[in-house]
């Protein structure tokens, strides 16, 4: 559905021209919740105004519905925006016009008569939650409310790709979830692919099937939102899950267990297991068949878009040999195992 490739987008800065995004290249199916994040700068908004064009990237492919953008007219590209709706983090209501107004303005913008931009928006609107507002204007209306506006009008021209540019930021975390749960319902209803992007991990939790970590204007990690909590590789990615899953050990804590390992006593590993993996004694078989201590030190369990998702940091103590076998044992069982040299 979305291929971008090879794309760059450069600047020109007080100091000479900045890299915004380097040789960028993603893969989005049809009908996916793709979720894109980073930090402040990272490249995050840059990339995704590329998808419609709203930024011209200085170079490379953005190919939408096998479409490749770059190489449309004005009058043509105007036309697949139209396959393509977006929502803000603040919304962008017109304060003058209702929110049956609000969500109508892409259809009256298009020339459609009255009857079918009514037919079009109040059929959205009990989408969103929003048939009793209907008449009511912005200002009287919640943050979260705001929001459902924003994803009816981006739904009026029937698109097939939304664009969320950090919608939920600007909302508490009640009504965060309940925008989330929003996105996924019309994703499953509708069949629309959806590219979201955030800076919190949680986000990505809640609605993402895949994600992409962005840091300096470059794709770090990309896959399986459940592989990469599982098993991330850079060290941004570890940085942001740092909100939703206990990788550090508390600072007490961790400055007793540095001074165990200086003396050669114990081991430390991550463990991370999903699915059936969670409510296995698979632990305690470990221990029993390979005669060893396991002090567990610190971790969760949490879901991941309903599969079960565990997270430990243990202390190992045996004969190394054991250890050892004891690793290779874990992993058979599918459970992920990073041996820990020091304390993070």
């Amino acid at each position: 559905m979305i291929e971008i490739r090879n794309l760059s987008q450069r600047f020109a800065g007080p100091r000479g021209w900045v890299e915004a995004l380097h040789n960028v290249n993603l893969t989005i199916p049809a009908g996916e919740v793709f979720g894109i994040i980073g930090r402040s700068g990272a490249g995050k908004s840059t990339l995704v105004r590329t998808i419609n064009l709203l930024t011209r990237p200085s170079e490379g492919n953005v190919i939408v519905d096998g479409r490749d953008l770059m190489t449309l007219g004005t009058d043509d590209l105007r036309a697949a925006r139209r396959d393509i709706g977006m929502i803000f983090q603040h919304f962008n209501l017109l304060s003058s016009r209702t929110v049956f107004d609000n969500v109508a303005l892409p259809l009256e913008l298009a020339g459609k008569k009255r009857a079918e931009i009514e037919a079009a928006v109040l059929p959205l609107l009990d989408l969103v939650g929003l048939t009793t507002h209907k008449d009511k204007y912005p200002a009287q209306i919640s943050g979260g409310q705001k929001q459902r506006v924003g994803i009816a009008r981006a739904l009026a021209s029937n698109p097939k790709v939304l664009l969320s540019d950090e919608a939920t930021s600007a909302l508490d975390p009640e009504t965060t979830r309940a925008i989330l749960d929003l996105l996924r319902k019309i994703n499953r209803e509708l069949g629309l692919t959806i590219v979201l992007i955030t800076h919190q991990m949680e986000v990505i939790k809640q609605v993402c099937d895949r994600v992409a970590v962005l840091d300096a204007g470059r794709v770090v990690e990309e896959g399986n939102v459940v592989d990469v909590f599982m098993q991330p590789h850079h060290d941004v990615t570890r940085a942001l899950l740092g909100d939703v899953i206990a990788h550090e050990l508390p600072p007490a804590l961790k400055a007793r267990v540095t001074e165990r390992l200086k003396t050669g006593s114990g081991h430390l590993l991550r463990l991370a297991f999903s699915g059936s993996g969670v409510d296995q004694p698979i632990l305690s078989e470990t221990i029993r068949r390979y005669e060893l201590d396991f002090n567990i030190l610190h971790g969760q369990i949490d879901e991941i878009q309903g599969q079960a998702f565990g997270s430990l940091a243990v202390l190992a103590g045996g004969q190394p040999v054991k250890i050892a076998e004891a690793i290779e044992y874990l992993r058979a069982q599918g459970v992920v195992v990073e041996e820990l040299s020091h304390v993070e």
